[in-house]
């Protein structure tokens, strides 16, 4: 069966504009404008999901969704580096972070490995393909890398090379081991049609 997973990045708070590893925070007063003038750009879908995160369960409000909370769906934990800046954990820390950035499987901060993220999340995307019809949820852009670096097979070693901006669409088209990718769409209203 064919599924269409369509994965939205959550709007600006202040941990992106920093960059901070995420505190929790709410979105600033940017990120929710953009996010409610987006809210008609959004495709059609028969579910709704959301990250358990502050930020997600916002821009799915902002976006007018009634999104069902998934756990599998949560950001990378990074542990004891949750909320400090990045430039804070890489000055008092700088193998720890060297070594987090450049092996998949490594959790120096006590949280995740990026190994752990994207197992978990591909067996999310792997379960989900059982299905068909779309679905549509608000995820942090880590779960967004992970999805993509599952789906086409990538070395675990480019999830960093892959960006993902605030508000935009990823669309995920296959099933279980035959996924088709489509990267970034912003959402603004000229970008609602996205079949």
């Amino acid at each position: 069966m064919t599924v269409r997973v369509m994965l939205v990045s959550p709007a600006m708070n202040m941990a992106l504009r920093q960059p901070r590893f995420d505190d929790g925070a709410s979105l600033d007063h940017v990120g929710l404008r953009q996010a409610r003038a987006a809210a008609g750009a959004l495709p059609e879908a028969g579910r709704y999901l959301r990250g358990p995160s502050t930020r997600c369960r916002e821009t799915a409000d902002a976006l007018g969704l009634d999104a069902e909370q998934a756990g599998d769906l949560r950001d990378l934990d990074v542990g004891r580096w949750h909320g400090r800046t990045l430039d804070d954990v890489s000055t008092a820390e700088p193998r720890a972070v060297a070594t987090w950035l450049s092996d998949p499987l490594a959790t120096p901060h006590g949280g995740e490995s990026l190994s752990a993220l994207t197992a978990r999340v591909g067996g999310w995307l792997d379960a989900g393909s059982d299905e068909s019809g779309r679905i549509l949820a608000v995820v942090e852009p880590a779960v967004v890398r992970a999805a993509a670096v599952h789906a086409l097979g990538l070395p675990l070693h480019t999830f960093w090379r892959l960006d993902v901006p605030p508000l935009t669409l990823t669309t995920l088209t296959g099933r279980s081991g035959r996924w088709n990718l489509r990267c970034g769409q912003p959402l603004h209203p000229a970008a609602g049609s996205t079949d």
